[in-house]
């Protein structure tokens, strides 16, 4: 049996591809768990942690603590979710799951699920385990992205992100922990992106263990190209408008990079008078005041079905993030036959192939940033850019192949007789 363990259960990135790889294992056959802090609805062979009201608060109490824990020795607000001390969580070596799993898979397990301590007790079991990678956090002194610091090549310590960066910071304490526990066990990483793998290869906590690049999975099925018109229609949108869509978890945060994507729809409204944008997600009225281009806010979507058709309502989808491993939002919008437009950053390069189904825009040109969206909207063979989007998916992101891949791992990690 395999145990899946992830933070999130059906949001953010991290937790939507654990869950949609879980699901994807289970169709192939394959003894599949997943286990979280709390559990967003009944789902097949997947468990909460809080099953009442006060293992909630003690949940609740775990986030807290590990934020309060770190408040005093941050730089500034702008890093306060970007730097995990993992001090704070809970023991779980003994849970029957646990117990049960022949192989352990983490994946995001962060912000008071899993403290350092946790994970000593977890691979202090024995067992195989698999960390499939949603960040860089695994290979760092803490930080999520390291933001151009390189000292996790050698040894973290002297952190960017902290008040009051040292020799011995924390940084350099949790560089040490892991290290140690690394140790203890017999673990193969994953990065859904070959540029994440790269890094882990070269990253001095990672270097000397198994490590391999295997992408997220997407049920395409699900996400697949709809009727434009007709989406459109249910949703009141414009019919005869080019559609531009941002789908970020939050526009405030500075590595999704809101602020080029407003910046190239200056110069693209100067020039169109046809084109409107879609902005999915959390935002602010600050982000959204005095947009270049008529706008339709529409807020935090979480349900899979009325993101199909936010997605097919587009004509293509923009992705400026600054720092990132392989989008869900790019997967997602592919496999509806919506093509996509990013920076030339982490594993967007790997699933936008230029001018074949997107545009792979100069890291932070804003300028660029439009050129691309231009191009794709001006571009004459739109039908092909939409089906090469399709095929790409199917042929490298679809569930049965990335189950396949993780099957064939899971067997050379577990004992032969």
């Amino acid at each position: 049996m395999v145990l899946h363990l992830s933070t999130f259960h059906l949001e953010g990135g991290a937790g939507v591809a654990a869950a949609r790889l879980h699901r994807a294992l289970l169709k192939s056959g394959v003894d599949s768990n997943l286990l979280v802090p709390n559990a967003q609805r009944q789902e097949a062979k997947t468990a909460g942690l809080s099953n009442t009201k006060t293992q909630s608060r003690m949940s609740w109490a775990r986030f807290v603590g590990e934020r309060l824990y770190f408040y005093p020795q941050e730089k500034d607000a702008s890093i306060r979710f970007a730097f995990s001390p993992a001090e704070v969580g809970t023991d779980i070596s003994r849970h029957p799951l646990v117990q049960a799993a022949d192989i352990i898979h983490l994946h995001w397990i962060n912000f008071g699920f899993l403290s350092m301590h946790s994970l000593d007790k977890l691979f202090a079991l024995g067992k195989p385990v698999v960390w499939t990678l949603h960040d860089m956090w695994t290979f760092t002194g803490g930080c999520h992205y390291s933001r151009g610091c390189e000292r996790f090549l050698n040894h973290c310590q002297y952190c960017p992100y902290l008040a009051k960066p040292d020799e011995y910071d924390i940084a350099f304490q949790q560089f040490e922990r892991k290290q140690d526990i690394y140790s203890k066990t017999k673990i193969a990483l994953v990065s859904p992106s070959q540029w994440l793998d790269k890094l882990v290869k070269s990253a001095a906590l990672t270097e000397n263990l198994q490590s391999l690049s295997i992408p997220n999975c997407i049920d395409t099925t699900l996400f697949k190209p709809l009727d434009k018109i007709e989406i459109r229609r249910k949703l009141n949108l414009p019919e005869s408008k080019k559609l531009i869509l941002f789908a970020g978890a939050n526009t405030a945060d500075p590595r999704k990079g809101f602020k080029f994507f407003k910046q190239a729809l200056d110069k693209i409204g100067a020039l169109s008078n046809d084109t409107e944008v879609l902005v999915l997600g959390k935002a602010n009225a600050e982000m959204m005041a005095s947009f270049p281009l008529p706008l339709h806010y529409l807020g935090k979507i979480s349900d899979p079905a009325e993101m199909v058709n936010v997605y097919n309502a587009a004509n293509l989808i923009v992705v400026p993030s600054l720092e990132d491993n392989l989008p869900n939002t790019i997967m997602e919008a592919m496999a509806c036959g919506t093509p996509a437009v990013g920076f030339a950053t982490g594993g967007i390069p790997e699933m936008i192939e230029h001018q074949v189904n997107g545009y792979i825009a100069l890291q932070g040109s804003a300028e660029s940033l439009a050129d691309g969206i231009i191009w794709v909207l001006n571009d004459e063979n739109h039908t092909a850019l939409s089906q090469s989007a399709r095929e790409k998916v199917i042929q490298l992101y679809s569930e049965s192949v990335v189950a396949a891949q993780y099957q064939q791992l899971y067997q050379s990690l577990l004992p032969h007789e």
